[in-house]
């Protein structure tokens, strides 16, 4: 779960960690007040779950209230990369002296955290890394030990931050750990004129397995802001929208995402991740279907199910159930194969949907589905 990034302050400023006054509102009007209680000169953001606002033109200077005002409905109903605006944050303006970039991130790989830091902040820290990659320091972080004084020590050391990070970087590991996040990230993290450590910016992953905790994170701002995934997990389907036209179903995260691939690999774009799990019902399967045809950029569903603990004859009957409720308006090619697989297929047949079709293999199904999707 990303939270925006008044949240995020929020949470930096509970654990200790300084940042700019500001507010948040949905009114242009509402933003020239809360410019003047700031100061009158502020700095107007965007707040969408994406980077890249300051390229899109949704983080502004404004002079004045009056400025602040205009800024704000400027801003208000943008999209940036796919996320309409819907709340500015307006903070006051901090006379920056330097600028750094500072996060930690679970590495799955390792096992472990990884603290990534520079002394080259305010800009995208994949393009320091391509251009300059001595100046990004990778800091593996034990869990069981933390960072500690000792250890902020050493990733401020290795990035070429100052000393006066370091403490920035202990609360910074308490906010990931307190908070049950997966990533926290700084950029940038300043030095003022005065001298004094602020966090202009802050991103924050929370990881979906602990929000139980978490109660003040369930509010409507907490929700997805796609539609399609909100309307996935009100079901409890594990949904991800992408950015393709051939809709993919199947059991298992690493089938679904092996069919994603090979959807690639026949000339075709996924248009989501959608893992109906080992033991899906065929409430489940309807469920998936209906959230995948509510998507208009679909132009093809591929079903790629192996039955083990779930029965493809459950599936069949799932997408036959889905039928019932839902008017399938494009191409559907299944295959299943495994546990029941045969009597699946008969339950298709005896369906004999003018829209549905079977394939054998996984290869042959994903050809199948990129070819009715980009030619559609």
């Amino acid at each position: 779960m990303d939270l925006y990034e008044h949240q995020a302050r929020q949470l930096f400023d509970a654990h200790g960690i300084v940042v700019p006054r500001a507010e948040v509102t949905d009114s242009p009007t509402e933003a020239r007040a809360m410019a003047r209680g700031l100061g009158g000169r502020v700095v107007v953001k965007a707040q969408v779950r994406t980077g890249g606002r300051g390229k899109a033109g949704g983080v502004r200077f404004a002079a004045d209230p009056a400025a602040a005002e205009l800024t704000a409905r400027r801003i208000l109903g943008m999209n940036i990369d796919g996320h309409q605006v819907r709340t500015v944050m307006l903070a006051q303006p901090v006379a920056v002296e330097s600028e750094f970039y500072v996060s930690y991130v679970l590495d799955r790989t390792a096992g472990t955290f990884l603290a990534i830091a520079s002394a080259e902040g305010g800009t995208d820290i994949e393009e320091v890394a391509a251009a300059h990659p001595e100046a990004v320091a990778r800091v593996p972080v034990d869990p069981a030990e933390g960072v500690t004084s000792a250890k902020a020590r050493e990733i401020a050391d290795a990035a070429g931050l100052p000393p006066q990070t370091v403490d920035v970087l202990v609360r910074l590991w308490q906010v990931l750990v307190r908070e049950d996040a997966l990533l926290v990230e700084v950029n940038p993290l300043v030095r003022t004129e005065e001298g004094r450590i602020v966090a202009l910016d802050g991103k924050v992953t929370l990881d979906d397995n602990a929000r139980f905790r978490h109660a003040r994170w369930r509010g409507p701002d907490a929700e997805p802001e796609d539609t399609l995934e909100a309307k996935a997990a009100a079901k409890g389907l594990t949904y991800v929208k992408l950015d393709g036209e051939v809709g993919v179903i199947g059991n298992g995260a690493g089938l679904v995402m092996s069919t994603l691939d090979v959807v690639a690999g026949c000339g075709a774009r996924p248009a989501n991740f959608l893992d109906i799990g080992g033991g899906a019902s065929a409430r489940v399967m309807a469920d998936g279907l209906s959230v995948i045809l509510s998507d208009p950029d679909v132009r093809a569903v591929l079903v790629n199910v192996f039955g083990g603990i779930t029965a493809c004859d459950a599936v069949a009957e799932g997408i036959v159930t889905a039928l019932d409720t839902v008017r399938l308006t494009r191409p559907l090619v299944v295959r299943l194969d495994g546990n029941n697989a045969a009597r699946g297929r008969a339950v298709l047949d005896a369906r004999a949907h003018p829209l549905i079709e079977q394939a054998t293999t996984m290869d042959g199904a994903a050809r199948r589905a990129a070819r009715l999707a980009t030619t559609a």
